[in-house]
């Protein structure tokens, strides 16, 4: 089956959003946003409670790096990574429920969230099968 290399290339660009070499311009509105999110992060109860910065820089290389294996990488760790960025969308759903926030803020990890979903079903579908004439 072909590599899901748009989906990876999308995930690459998101994540090098925020640590890449152009973040600065952006970069204190994403941390005021890792600000709030980190209130919510839903380790805290447990004791964990990530550094706002931190937070943000360890999403970026998360996305960065799974992004790469999914776009590039052989089936194993396509599948590793799809399952990581699956976590980290349904992270991202929560947060932005837990905030309050408009559905509609919701709906772009809602949506990497279906892709990815897509992209697990497709890779586990049954082989065609041989047509006997």
């Amino acid at each position: 089956s072909r590599p899901p290399g748009a989906q990876g290339r999308a995930f690459l660009g998101k994540g090098l959003s925020p640590v890449g070499p152009r973040a600065e311009p952006s970069r204190p509105r994403r941390r005021a946003c890792f600000v709030r999110f980190a209130d919510v992060f839903p380790l805290k109860e447990f004791g964990f409670a990530p550094e706002p910065g931190r937070y943000l820089e360890v999403v970026g290389w998360v996305e960065v790096v799974t992004g790469l294996l999914l776009a590039f990488g052989p089936q194993l760790l396509q599948e590793i990574s799809n399952f990581i960025l699956s976590v980290i969308m349904i992270g991202a759903i929560y947060t932005l429920l837990v905030l309050r926030e408009p559905l509609a803020m919701c709906a772009p990890a809602t949506l990497c969230l279906g892709l990815l979903l897509l992209l697990n079903i497709r890779g586990h579908a049954d082989p065609p099968k041989p047509k006997f004439e």
